[in-house]
């Protein structure tokens, strides 16, 4: 992914997070990503796994559309 695409993702994950109320460190035991880990990727700073993906998805309980539009 590029970076603008990665700090569209990281922001839109922060975002749902904080929609939700949810804190790194909640998120990081809803899904044992570290929250060192979920503030790296909320800022765009490291490209994401899919299997870290697909874990944030499940714990924020949202389809991948809600975080990345591709027809952007």
């Amino acid at each position: 992914m590029e970076k603008a695409d990665l700090k569209k993702l990281g922001n839109n994950i922060r975002a749902e997070r904080h929609r939700l109320n949810y804190t790194q460190e909640y998120l990081e035991d809803k899904t044992g990503i570290l929250a060192q880990h979920i503030g790296r990727i909320e800022k765009g700073e490291i490209d994401i796994r899919f299997s870290t993906l697909i874990a944030l998805l499940k714990a924020l309980n949202i389809p991948f559309e809600k975080l990345y539009d591709i027809n952007e």
